[in-house]
């Protein structure tokens, strides 16, 4: 189904990617133009934010006149050639150090590889504006770092833009480039674009191809963060195409997603799952979350009450989360135990202890909850519950301060099991608190329905901007 045109902004930093693509081929703008207007949107607003930790204007616009003469010639690269684009500090882009918010790791490099995201990114001929913070390796769903500093929520800087992709969340939001690319190994890409307001898709595990392999395992996804449904699904034909160092890599796509997203939805089964029958929301969250799906019920979304029948895997998450930054740290220089957040280094120790039998069994769990959804998926097309039960707290802090709460996988029980399943899963925005802060609603798909996640997202956009 096709969905009626906004009006189209005249600045760059407030248009979004498939605008700006628009406006290229129009001969209304320039990628140079484009450029230069989102390079001073950063040196006038990121002071306040913390969104990058490096940002590189002569690569930029060399890429963008470059970009310039191919659209000028009449010979566009790719589907976003021209595009400003940020990338999140873990990925490795030739010519940059990839410092993963460490102190530890070496900036002379040398940095001579592209990842899959950035090789393919390059390849469309998108511009590439720099590097946005993460927590040290990632580690945890607030963006803090030693190495750089606190990351703010454009909505109120004195909270937190969440993590570990928040950076990446605070640049597409602050109008700081319309798009950027995060990972998502319990929540990373949803938890930023709920606080932010922003769309964050994490794809079935395997969608987008990752080098180096990550210790995390089957947990590490990587994801388009952007503002409209639309843009996620056209960097997903980018970012999903094969790349053969990733031996875990699905096999490539039959259909284009930014076809897919466009078919119609309505009469699907969608269950929605206000607690996932184990979580405490927010009053303010849930009752944001409940008014955006009755309305997606009002629009001819068939919508019935449903928990899927799992209990929270908390444990084995943590225990799985654990093992793996164990095994990334313990390859760090000699002196990094020292050096790293405590909360790192308390996970860390942690993982130290788990012995392979207690991994096997945390891994069991995750299993068993796929095969909870496996059949949950027989009865329903799609889930949807809030994305995160709080709204964006204090910046600085790795839980809510006076919640008592001891880690960050405590406040964010609708993300990780996803991880745990490799279900695709999108965070969309539901609206936002009293105070103006974001909400975001989660929808959830049974594993290789990235094309109908996509689809379903695109509508409820569409009904909850009506």
């Amino acid at each position: 189904m096709s969905y009626p045109d906004k009006n189209q902004p005249t600045d760059p930093t407030a248009m979004t990617a498939v605008e700006l693509v628009s406006a290229y081929a129009a001969g209304a703008l320039s990628p140079v133009e484009a450029t230069e207007a989102i390079l001073r949107a950063i040196a006038d607003r990121d002071g306040a934010l913390n969104a990058f930790c490096l940002v590189d204007p002569d690569r930029a616009l060399v890429q963008a006149k470059d970009s310039e003469a191919r659209w000028q010639s009449g010979h566009a690269r790719g589907l976003l050639d021209g595009v400003p684009i940020s990338i999140k500090d873990v990925f490795l882009t030739e010519g940059w150090p990839t410092r993963r918010g460490s102190t530890s790791i070496d900036p002379a490099g040398p940095w001579l590889v592209d990842s899959p995201v950035a090789a393919r990114l390059r390849e469309d001929g998108m511009v590439f504006l720099g590097k946005t913070t993460t927590p040290e390796i990632a580690w945890k769903a607030v963006t803090d770092s030693p190495l750089a500093g606190v990351t703010r929520n454009p909505a109120d800087p004195s909270t937190t833009a969440g993590g570990s992709s928040g950076g990446s969340a605070a640049a597409v939001a602050a109008g700081m480039g319309p798009v950027s690319v995060g990972t998502d190994g319990g929540g990373s890409v949803r938890i930023p674009a709920a606080f932010c307001g922003i769309v964050g898709f994490k794809p079935t595990y395997g969608r987008i191809p990752l080098f180096p392999a990550s210790p995390f395992g089957s947990l590490a996804h990587a994801g388009p963060m952007t503002r409209t449904v639309e843009d996620a699904a056209l960097l997903m034909d980018i970012l999903s195409l094969p790349d053969p160092r990733d031996p875990t890599a699905l096999a490539p796509t039959l259909a284009a997603f930014r076809a897919e997203m466009q078919r119609d939805v309505r009469g699907l089964r969608v269950a929605y799952s206000p607690a996932l029958g184990y979580a405490t929301v927010d009053p303010e969250v849930a009752a944001i979350v409940e008014a955006a799906v009755t309305r997606l019920a009002d629009a001819e979304l068939r919508v019935s009450a449903a928990d899927p029948g799992f209990a929270d895997p908390r444990e084995a998450f943590e225990l799985l989360w654990a093992a793996g930054a164990a095994t990334m740290l313990s390859g760090y220089p000699e002196g990094t135990r020292e050096r790293v957040d405590p909360g790192l280094r308390a996970v860390w120790e942690r993982g130290e202890t788990v012995t392979a039998v207690e991994y096997l069994d945390a891994r069991n769990v995750a299993a068993q909850i796929g095969i909870t959804m496996g059949a949950f998926h027989n009865d329903y097309d799609i889930l949807i519950t809030p994305t995160v039960p709080i709204p964006a707290f204090e910046a600085g802090h790795d839980v809510p301060p006076g919640s008592g709460l001891r880690s960050w996988p405590e406040w964010t029980p609708f993300t990780y099991p996803f991880n745990m399943t490799q279900q695709p899963a999108i965070s969309i925005p539901a609206g936002t608190t009293r105070a103006g802060l974001p909400v975001g609603m989660q929808i959830i798909g049974p594993r290789h329905s990235d094309d109908l996640i996509l689809a379903v997202a695109r509508y409820a956009e569409f009904v909850l901007a009506s």
